[in-house]
């Protein structure tokens, strides 16, 4: 019979929650503010740190342009919706893709169909919550848009016809 400390998965398994549990004060501990004001995200990864940039990025631009930002990085088990928005009492899902270089089809074509469905589902899943916040029970208008970062060139894509759901 083998007891728990020969087992190499179990010795794998406790490590394993040792280093969460570990990670997990870490990040509670270390999640206060910094200087300027904005808090921490240490738990981020730097491609995270780089797709909430582009994000904030994205963010401005709208604003810029007129829209309003309601929402921002709502999950759900279908997926997940970057930023929504309202633009002359339309809603909009707004997905925010980034990439170093326009190589390989670019930021825009990373959007697949796939990627498409699960936000179709996603903000079929949010739309019932966004109306009753946002708009009174009664469901708006929607779109879907795309803005694409490629390098430092950012394209906002409204409209994007998007795959069924």
């Amino acid at each position: 019979m083998l007891d728990d400390t020969s087992d190499p998965y179990a010795l794998a398994r406790a490590a394993q929650r040792r280093a969460i549990r570990r990670r997990r004060r870490a990040t509670r501990s270390a999640c206060g503010a910094t200087a300027a004001g904005t808090p921490e995200l240490p738990h981020l990864s730097p491609t995270q740190r780089l797709g909430r940039r582009a994000e904030e990025r994205a963010w401005r631009h709208l604003e810029a342009a007129g829209a309003r930002v309601l929402e921002h990085n709502l999950r759900c088990r279908a997926g997940e919706i970057d930023l929504v928005c309202l633009q002359g009492g339309v809603l909009v899902f707004v997905e925010v893709r980034h990439r170093h270089s326009g190589r390989f089809g670019g930021a825009a074509a990373s959007v697949d169909q796939a990627k498409q469905q699960r936000l179709a589902r996603a903000a079929a899943w949010f739309l019932p919550k966004l109306a009753r916040r946002h708009f009174a029970g009664r469901v708006p208008a929607c779109r879907f848009d795309v803005v694409a970062i490629d390098g430092s060139e950012l394209t906002w894509l409204q409209g994007v016809v998007m795959a069924p759901g």
